[in-house]
């Protein structure tokens, strides 16, 4: 069976939860990434940025919306040696101002994805894909970027069913 690798970039610290900020120690991407991990056989890589957004929610939001405008690529922490040995790869990101966030545009331009599936997963509240799918089609070119999964965040941990159904779809189960 081909690799999978799964790629994400979540937050932890303060988050937005329908209508309120909360703390949590895990962000909601990786609750999701989490599970996916315990359903598929797949190789796990989270994007860290070097220089980390606030924990402060409300500053967060602001410095992400700052590196959006900029076009910014924020520098991240490490990087795979590489990203031959993988056919498909679930790039899971939280929605951040409608896209995904800059360092998953770093990440994406790091490699070519030529030939390569992009199975694309997102958190939010509301907002769902937003124009994610577009945005890694123009960071990635070459790859086969499929319908991606909008997860609402404050409830990534009872995702399982919808999780399950959409990797079943892109035949990972």
């Amino acid at each position: 069976m081909a690799k999978t690798l799964i790629a994400y970039f979540s937050r932890a610290d303060e988050n937005y939860f329908a209508g309120a900020v909360r703390y949590v120690k895990v962000g909601n991407t990786e609750v999701v990434c989490n599970l996916i991990n315990g359903m598929i056989d797949a190789d796990v890589f989270k994007i860290e940025m070097k220089t980390p957004y606030s924990p402060v929610y409300m500053t967060c939001i602001e410095e992400a919306k700052k590196d959006l405008r900029e076009k910014a690529r924020p520098e991240l922490i490490s990087y795979p040696d590489s990203i031959d040995g993988y056919e498909t790869i679930i790039l899971a990101y939280p929605n951040y101002w409608g896209t995904i966030p800059m360092a998953v545009a770093t990440f994406l331009e790091n490699y070519d994805f030529t030939g390569k599936t992009i199975l694309p997963l997102c958190t939010n509240e509301g907002s769902g894909m937003g124009g994610s799918e577009r945005t890694i089609k123009q960071c990635a070119p070459g790859a086969d970027v499929k319908k991606g999964l909008p997860v609402t965040g404050s409830d990534a941990a009872n995702a399982g069913a919808s999780v399950k159904r959409w990797l079943s779809a892109n035949g990972l189960l």
